[in-house]
């Protein structure tokens, strides 16, 4: 079986653990996902079975849309409800709409980005979550980030509680972690925050109406329906331009050939060729040698 489900990762369940479930219900252990999700965040989790697990990169690569809440007046380890927390500050009054609409503007574009210590981001080897539960702390990267989109929904303040809860839309690039995106906006506006939810719309090219959930591919299964749902690899390739090769070209490309410009009557610096019907790999010019070379190849035979 190969091919990209793109599923709906539910509340609660790490992204392990619903690839552990899907090689129980799929009988196979070539599984693999783009992009985890933290338990907490629930949406869309496109998942590679089987020879599509060689296009996971390509998936990551691609934009993400998120649907959230920041909710301001403390602040937690792990910058969301489920860390224990450790500031806290009445917000007396309302926050002003435009003032929160200027703070989002200041996060938008091409920003740079220290990740949190709560994540999987890796220093020495050695995951930030691990040094974090062990109590230690450690000089974490800055990462370059794109925020195409940060969007305000809506804006509640709850008087009785003295805090304020903003809805948000977030377009991305990958790597982006939007807890520390809606901490930051909170800083901004001078108090400590925390992400009180979030749903990922968006990702690898699939969009929340697309998902299948646990149950689904399961009922598919039992009824042997699953492969109409089933996103061929080349799915994740189609912003790329596309060439179907003849059989001498294809010969060469089994190999790792490289191939001229002529041959492939292009000027494209990455292209994705095709032979009897399906995706055999994706090549790149090198300007060095003046051919073309492969990138990736998806299949041999």
């Amino acid at each position: 079986m190969d091919g990209i489900i793109p599923l709906y990762k539910e509340r609660g369940m790490t992204s392990f653990a619903c690839v552990s479930r899907l090689r129980q219900i799929l009988k196979t252990k070539k599984i693999g996902h783009s992009g985890t999700l933290d338990p907490g965040v629930a949406g869309v989790l496109p998942i590679c079975v089987g020879n599509a697990t060689k296009v996971v990169d390509y998936l990551m690569q691609s934009g993400k849309q998120y649907q959230g809440e920041l909710l301001i007046g403390f602040a937690t380890t792990t910058q969301d409800l489920d860390g224990d927390k450790i500031e806290e500050k009445v917000v007396a009054n309302e926050i002003p709409t435009s003032e929160i609409l200027s703070a989002m503007n200041l996060l938008t574009g091409t920003i740079i980005q220290i990740p949190p210590m709560y994540s999987a981001v890796k220093v020495n080897g050695k995951k930030l979550y691990e040094y974090a539960r062990a109590g230690e702390t450690v000089e974490r990267p800055k990462r370059q980030i794109t925020i195409s989109k940060f969007e305000l929904l809506s804006s509640k303040y709850d008087e009785e509680n003295k805090q304020q809860r903003i809805r948000f839309n977030v377009e991305c690039s990958k790597g982006t972690y939007i807890r520390t995106l809606v901490v930051d906006l909170a800083r901004k506006l001078g108090y400590p925050g925390v992400m009180s939810l979030l749903t990922r719309l968006k990702s690898g090219g699939f969009t929340l109406d697309q998902t299948l959930s646990l149950d689904d591919v399961r009922d598919a299964v039992a009824t042997q329906t699953l492969q109409q749902y089933l996103y061929p690899l080349d799915y994740a390739l189609k912003d790329y331009p596309q060439l179907t090769i003849q059989e001498a070209q294809w010969k060469k490309v089994q190999n790792g050939g490289w191939l001229s410009p002529s041959e492939l009557n292009t000027s494209e610096k990455k292209i994705v060729l095709s032979f009897d019907g399906q995706v055999k790999a994706l090549y790149h010019f090198d300007p060095k040698n003046k051919m073309y070379k492969p990138t990736k190849m998806f299949a041999v035979n």
